[in-house]
């Protein structure tokens, strides 16, 4: 049985398109995906957990836009008090790892406001879990043994670093090349150049040198991990002294499209609390609003957070992936439109 969502509703409906925009058999591969990743992390060993959608804190990254709700029960003020639907499960489950909880993992929703198109939904899908005592390099490892659960040979996953794929697909070295450089190598290849760049923002410039030249060319014949990142794009990630100095992140591609995003945690409060204010100081010079910092993270932190390696995985995209689908709304039941 198919949904026909283009279908016409009678007259009684006014219009309103009511039916889901996933067919049944996408809801069922996604009831088996769910299943078989349970399995996967039943049978190593880790527990999974539940933390909360809505908490008193957000993430502080200038990339991620959070949705606020108000809440006026008891103990918030007169007027309310407001809450944030979380960004991804990683401030709490890293409170539970300092907690002692040992390797975890949670399937719950997370929220993003402006994000909706192809492949974005503000409300989504992720899977992430923690491993203390592994690596990013080791993390890498597990994430493939699970597409390979998923996916037999399929899954084997390959790897390169960011450096090398800038240069292989856009001919430059990125931890070497100045801004005007990055610029110029950018509007050369694109045919022209972008308005509302900060042309001293180096970081920037990566960035669209790697969705619009890198990205494209990437896990085009099987998954690939990139891995390796510029310091200043480290995010929550330890840093690798060296010249250059190198983030322990990596990020997972399917057919040219971000599926995972991974660190060799940082594990320091004081390292962290630095990366917040970092981050708050980037909002300002942004024009974003501000978001109060988690506290109880950081107190977390200053506990005890064991050595460990995270990753988030974008379930609904993998789905897309394994799907063959060309859009994010064909795997989910009621994309946003339809909420």
């Amino acid at each position: 049985m198919k949904y026909d969502s283009a279908k016409k509703t009678p007259a009684v409906n006014q219009g309103v398109a009511w039916e889901p925009t996933a067919d049944l058999e996408q809801l069922r591969l996604r009831a088996a995906v769910l299943g078989e990743i349970r399995a996967f992390f039943l049978a190593r060993g880790v527990l999974e957990v539940e933390t909360p959608l809505l908490g008193h804190a957000t993430a502080s990254d200038p990339h991620l836009s959070s949705m606020a709700v108000g809440y006026h029960g008891p103990g918030a003020p007169a007027g309310g008090e407001p809450l944030w639907l979380q960004t991804s499960p990683e401030f709490a489950m890293k409170r539970l790892l300092a907690a002692g909880s040992g390797p975890i993992y949670q399937v719950c929703k997370a929220f993003r406001d402006g994000e909706a198109g192809s492949l974005h939904n503000p409300e989504f899908t992720i899977l992430e879990w923690y491993r203390p005592g592994m690596d990013h390099h080791e993390m890498m490892a597990e994430v493939e043994a699970l597409l390979r659960h998923l996916m037999g040979e399929q899954g084997a996953c390959d790897r390169l670093t960011y450096g090398e794929a800038f240069r292989r697909h856009a001919g430059i070295d990125p931890h070497g090349a100045d801004c005007l450089a990055l610029r110029r190598c950018f509007e050369s290849q694109v045919g022209g150049g972008v308005e509302g760049v900060d042309p001293r923002d180096r970081d920037a410039w990566l960035d669209l040198i790697l969705t619009h030249l890198v990205e494209p060319n990437l896990g085009l014949e099987g998954p690939l991990f990139l891995y390796d990142y510029p310091a200043s794009q480290a995010a929550l990630a330890r840093i690798r002294p060296g010249n250059p100095p190198l983030a322990e992140r990596f990020e997972l591609y399917l057919e040219g499209i971000e599926i995972a995003n991974g660190y060799h945690e940082v594990v320091c409060r004081r390292e962290q609390a630095v990366r917040f204010e970092r981050d708050r100081r980037r909002r300002r010079r942004l024009g974003l609003a501000d978001v109060p910092l988690d506290r109880r993270l950081l107190a977390a932190l200053e506990h005890g957070l064991p050595p460990c390696a995270g990753v988030a995985l974008g379930l609904d995209r993998l789905l897309m992936v394994l799907a063959g689908a060309g859009r994010i709304e064909e795997v989910l039941a009621f994309p946003v439109e339809r909420a």
